[in-house]
């Protein structure tokens, strides 16, 4: 495991929400306020990568010159459905100008290979260095739906340290299967955990994570 490209996001806030969250006892609506909670302050790290420029404003007082994001780039949040769209409420909150970009896919729960059902990634990148993506799963555990989203953006030429992938619990082993087919690709996680069990559950996790944020 690359550890430089494995970006583990600690504080007192994202540990009490990690204990909610893999409680077996919290209901769903407990679940889906923690997560929100935590996946807030993932995008807010994950969003260090934006090109800044200085911009001259007005204020009450004086005018003056502030660091601002570079507007002509395009920033596009893509949830892996269903999970996914946990992120999307605050992703748009804290990036108003961001395009959502859903991917839809499920796994197959006797390969555990990902199945794909719906795609609106867009059809071509002009200018691909001005593209910034977030890829969105709670849950990286295999890690094969994260590398069939990334692969889908690496068809068009997008760097690959322009493409970020953002969970909040991972396992070892998902993780360095994306670094083996993209080792520079860099993951945002609340939490690394055990390991993965014959199920393709993260170990200890909390569960199927779509399960438990849509009580199903």
């Amino acid at each position: 495991m690359n550890k430089e490209l494995v970006r583990i996001i600690e504080n007192p806030v994202i540990f009490q929400n990690l204990c909610k969250m893999r409680d077996k006892n919290t209901d769903s609506q407990g679940v889906r306020l923690a997560t929100r909670k935590i996946t807030r302050v993932l995008l807010y790290e994950a969003a260090k990568n934006l090109p800044l420029v200085d911009k001259k404003i007005e204020t009450p007082i004086k005018t003056t010159t502030f660091k601002t994001i570079k507007e002509d780039i395009n920033i596009i949040i893509s949830p892996i459905l269903r999970a996914g769209l946990i992120f999307t409420d605050e992703a748009i909150d804290i990036l108003p100008q961001a395009c959502i970009r859903h991917i839809g896919m499920y796994r197959d729960e006797k390969t555990l290979k990902p199945v794909w059902y719906y795609n609106k990634v867009p059809m071509e990148a002009p200018n691909p260095e001005n593209f910034y993506i977030y890829i969105t799963d709670p849950m990286l555990a295999t890690g094969n739906s994260l590398i069939e989203a990334i692969r889908l953006y690496a068809d068009k030429k997008i760097p690959m340290e322009n493409i970020k992938c953002i969970c909040i619990m991972a396992a070892p082993e998902g993780i360095e299967n994306i670094q083996r087919e993209f080792p520079e690709v860099e993951i945002i996680t609340a939490a690394v955990d055990e390991g993965i069990n014959e199920k393709g559950y993260i170990v200890p996790g909390m569960g199927d994570a779509g399960d438990r944020i849509f009580n199903t």
